[in-house]
């Protein structure tokens, strides 16, 4: 079996390129870079963890579609990239260090905690909401990003969530207020950030609740509000 990946050195000529190599059956993408990196290629640059689903370090693009590469197996042809809107390492490894500071703009935390009884139902609210694993595939797979690198994302705003449906906080507002400029209203509610979340969770959903929540505290939609409906 053949597949292709994208590689990518600042100090290598060219600087993109896509090499086709091959690769035995049965294996999951992830043991197939080891397997090009162990008799074929040391360069090949990647990252990785757990190995099991678990840590998300190993997320990558497949055929144009986030996967992680210890959960995907390789069909022929596939083409394998880095994720997007991260700045590119070096072949497969991106830095996450930047998406990954937007759970500090969205102010994604507990901001007044008060003690209180939590009820099952409560907690299974937000169960799959804490799962993230901030693996990025969400982000990846956001076309909000092409147009607006200042999103706070899909990840960020699922925490957000969590947090404001959590009974202890005492304070949702200074949460919904974080999130109003390049936020939960820059979100086109397309679902490709659901489609593509390894967990389960869903980010839209999330964000539509973070909306109604927002109409709460008085905020409306700002592109909807400055819309000329010829009146």
């Amino acid at each position: 079996m053949h597949i292709k990946i994208a590689r990518f050195d600042a100090h290598r000529s060219p600087a993109h390129a896509t090499v086709d190599v091959g690769i035995p059956e049965g294996l999951t993408l992830l043991q197939a870079l080891l397997h090009i990196k162990a008799t074929a290629d040391p360069t090949l640059t990647f990252k990785a963890g757990c190995r099991s689903g678990i840590c998300g370090i190993c997320g990558v693009r497949v055929n144009g579609r986030e996967e992680l590469a210890c959960a995907y197996k390789p069909n022929e042809g596939d083409l394998v990239e880095p994720l997007q809107y991260h700045r590119v390492m070096r072949d497969l490894a991106v830095e996450k260090k930047s998406i990954e500071e937007t759970l500090g703009n969205a102010a994604a935390w507990l901001h007044h905690s008060r003690q209180t009884t939590i009820s099952v139902e409560e907690e299974k609210r937000t169960e799959v909401q804490s799962d993230c694993m901030l693996c990025a595939l969400c982000y990846s797979a956001c076309p909000v990003f092409a147009v607006n690198e200042n999103f706070l994302g899909p990840f960020a705003l699922t925490r957000v969530y969590r947090y404001t449906a959590d009974p202890r906080e005492e304070d949702i507002k200074s949460a919904i207020d974080a999130i109003q400029s390049n936020g939960v209203w820059d979100c086109t509610l397309c679902g490709a950030c659901t489609a593509v979340c390894p967990q389960g969770i869903d980010p839209k959903m999330d964000i539509t609740q973070l909306r109604s929540t927002s109409a709460q505290f008085g905020y409306g939609d700002p592109n909807f509000m400055t819309m000329n409906f010829g009146f």
